[in-house]
């Protein structure tokens, strides 16, 4: 069977809803994962999925902020929600698929908004800052998130770091500039170690390659320079690193009507 999955930073289902229809029809993800969703669970366009095809739905939202949905063509098993950092702010989901859905080896699948964390990068100056790095070391630590041997996971969402150089348009430039700080890179490189993932984005495309997925609102045109950063994450367990079989990102989404900051990136597996 063969599944592709879409994770994408919305930045307001509902102001965004044509948007997400729009990459729906074109291109039909199995199923998609959305952060910043930025409404509460009741709120949620339902019933405009399910005319789309997509009628099973997760969600983990707040009022005004955060927010995360899984939103699938295929039956779930089970759904599950974590709290980080003792905070109820709606960051974290999960689903399981298996017999429901006609495969026949669990799969199962996180999907995460981490803190921007501000700023100031210093956790001393900045609140914001000092929750994404603990945030950071909670999901290094958290014993679901560490899949081994046969287990098949999948990971993904907006990590609201760009860990490696060719992450961001100047590496020299963003040392200091939260999202790419030593301190940040090292975290999420630390969190992605202790659960033996694979980065998809750069275990199919070279190091020395720019890859991004975020381009900030603050510039009138993105594209000049293209200074962008790769924020928006899909990593997978060692036991499905070789059923991928295709890795795209669709980065003519930022220059749609009133898009979001962040554009769509999709695997696809053999599972």
């Amino acid at each position: 069977m063969r599944l592709s999955l879409t994770t994408w930073n919305i930045n307001s289902v509902r102001l965004r809803i044509d948007l997400v229809a729009k990459l729906l029809k074109s291109e039909r993800p199995d199923v998609l994962c959305l952060q910043e969703t930025k409404c509460i669970d009741d709120a949620f366009p339902l019933k405009r999925f399910k005319r789309l095809g997509y009628e099973h739905v997760a969600l983990n939202g707040q009022k005004g902020y955060h927010g995360v949905a899984i939103v699938s063509k295929i039956p779930f098993e089970s759904t599950d929600i974590r709290t980080f950092c003792d905070k109820l702010d709606s960051r974290h989901i999960s689903v399981s698929f298996g017999e429901k859905a006609n495969i026949a080896k669990p799969l199962v699948l996180h999907n995460f908004y981490v803190p921007a964390g501000g700023d100031i990068p210093d956790p001393a100056q900045n609140e914001k800052f000092d929750h994404k790095l603990r945030f950071l070391d909670e999901m290094k630590a958290c014993e679901p998130l560490h899949p081994r041997g046969e287990d098949r996971h999948i990971l993904v969402g907006d990590l609201n770091v760009a860990p490696h150089e060719n992450d961001v348009w100047s590496h020299k430039q963003l040392l200091k500039i939260v999202s790419h700080t030593p301190i940040e890179t090292e975290k999420l490189q630390a969190a992605l170690r202790a659960g033996e993932w694979v980065d998809v984005a750069r275990d199919r495309i070279p190091p020395s390659e720019k890859v991004y997925t975020w381009w900030s609102y603050r510039s009138a045109d993105w594209t000049v320079g293209d200074r962008g950063r790769r924020l928006d994450h899909i990593w997978v367990s060692r036991a499905l690193k070789d059923a991928v079989s295709d890795f795209k990102i669709l980065r003519d989404a930022r220059s749609w009507e009133r898009p979001s900051d962040h554009v769509p990136v999709t695997v696809t597996l053999d599972v």
